[in-house]
């Protein structure tokens, strides 16, 4: 098990470089992360929901994403209550309080996940969640020692030395744990360090005779890695020399599956910014509104920012406005949550760009999906849709895309100037983002595979990754035939 010591210390990068390193060597390995909280997700083979961040694991361990790879998330839908998925489904929206009542359930699903991967699998490694010193949490803790102790297994402690005070957090986080969580601790990793590591090597010996504990690795900072965020928004700045095309993106208080739009980012055509709070948007060709999981709070809150008057003006001197499941319900005439699935229940206007109107219902919709555009040329397109909301009105008569079993989503204005859709992961699809990019306004836009670029930075992590860990040390943590790996 990876645990870290504070949120973004590198666990979900250190299990996918794992994922790929042992399955490059013939081992057949699986992630799990016990619960998750994350707003950024992914849908199954199997028909359930799980943290974006396993799907990307379990693409580096070379399979599909199935809902035992995480079977707690949780979904925060306010600063106190989050919607509470099992085994792919959701089954309520607690407050903090109650979920911590309901963790003996939700320990009870998380183990029956662990039996079936460790009886299927030679090699399962797990990603902890937040840090295992939260004292607060540690009672009936599922993410972390918790589970370790539940299913004894070992545990590598990572921690980002690019923060400051990486020494501070390996001693602090081993100090405030049990004697026998203390003992399951084999040894640590640490992230992100660039520099010259000599100047680094007094202090890796003090850590290891203060603690008798090894040194693991010592992981390199990769300048330009991307891969999908397990739930902060990616505010890296890539550099570009030839775009085509201003494109921003509003971050709404909770802004769900902003990954969608890692492509846009990327794309070297495409100069990109996103627009926090307190952000005006700026002049532009292209507006997009990606998922949210409470929309009419993070509606409420694009108005306050003064958002719905500089999309209208956007819109009259002729920009284009996307609007991706959230963002698409956003753009009706009315949003309605008769049974207060996310929030309060009650009804509120929408931006009243498209004539529809969308209910939030009980059952979420999860499916994996393919079909066309209804651009020019059809573009292909394949993704994934997770939404409560049905929509329905007479702009869907004028659909933005077809699926490949017969239905249509989403919708077009009659200007063409707005495009929505329920489809996550539109734009991973090469011609799909070309399509797009084409009806924004980018000529001939140059072709860019967001799924190879994806692929090389998890091999490219992997490489980092295997030549800086200590592996005759790591050797022995690892059961089976991972346990036996060549050096």
């Amino acid at each position: 098990m990876v645990q870290g010591c504070t949120s973004d210390a590198g666990k979900t990068t250190l299990v996918a470089a794992l994922c790929r390193i042992l399955r490059r060597r013939g081992v057949n390995v699986a992630p799990f992360k016990p619960q998750n909280m994350a707003l950024n997700s992914a849908v199954t083979h199997d028909g359930g929901e799980i943290g974006r961040a396993q799907a990307l694991q379990a693409l580096a361990a070379g399979l599909a994403p199935r809902i035992d790879f995480n079977p707690v998330l949780l979904k925060p839908s306010s600063d106190q209550r989050a919607q509470v998925i099992i085994h792919g489904k959701a089954v309520d929206t607690l407050n903090a309080r109650d979920y911590h009542d309901y963790k003996r359930v939700a320990m009870g699903a998380v183990m029956q996940s662990w039996q079936r991967l460790t009886a299927e699998f030679d090699c399962v490694l797990v990603e902890g969640a937040g840090s295992p010193a939260e004292i607060n949490l540690r009672d009936r803790d599922i993410a972390n020692m918790g589970f370790a102790e539940a299913a004894d297994i070992p545990v590598i402690l990572v921690a980002d030395i690019d923060r400051g005070g990486v020494f501070a957090h390996l001693t602090g986080t081993l100090d405030l744990l049990s004697a026998s969580e203390q003992a399951r601790i084999k040894g640590f990793v640490i992230n992100r360090f660039r520099g010259d590591i000599g100047l680094l090597q007094n202090g890796l010996e003090w850590l290891e005779s203060r603690t008798g504990k090894p040194v693991l690795g010592v992981l390199p900072y990769l300048h330009g890695l991307m891969l999908d965020a397990e739930d902060a928004v990616a505010t890296e700045v890539i550099a570009k020399t030839a775009t085509r095309l201003k494109v921003v993106a509003v971050v709404y208080p909770r802004c769900s599956n902003h990954n969608d739009l890692d492509p846009l980012r990327l794309h070297p055509e495409v100069d990109f910014d996103w627009v926090g709070p307190g952000q005006a948007i700026p002049p532009c060709d292209l507006i997009v509104l990606p998922g949210s999981k409470a929309v009419q709070a993070d509606l409420h809150w694009l108005r306050e920012q003064g958002h719905e008057a500089a999309i209208g003006r956007h819109l009259r001197y002729g920009g284009k406005l996307l609007g991706i499941c959230g963002g698409f319900q956003m753009l009706g005439r009315q949003l309605h949550d008769p049974l207060g699935l996310e929030g309060a229940p009650g009804s509120q206007p929408g931006l009243g760009l498209l004539d529809c109107e969308t209910s939030l219902e009980p059952e979420k919709q999860l499916r994996n999906v393919s079909g066309n555009l209804r651009l020019p040329g059809a573009p292909a397109f394949a993704g994934y849709e997770i939404h409560m909301g049905i929509t329905r009105g007479a702009a869907l008569d004028h659909a933005a895309l077809s699926f490949a079993d017969g239905r249509a989503d989403g919708a077009q204005s009659a200007d063409g100037r707005i495009l929505a859709s329920y489809c996550h992961g539109l734009l991973d699809h090469p011609q799909a983002l070309s399509g797009v990019l084409a009806w924004a306004g980018i000529s001939a836009p140059m072709t860019a595979d967001f799924a190879l670029r994806r692929e090389a930075d998890i091999e490219r992590l992997a490489d980092a990754t295997e030549a800086a860990l200590d592996w005759k040390k790591l050797e022995p943590l690892l059961p089976g035939p991972a346990g036996s790996v060549p050096s």
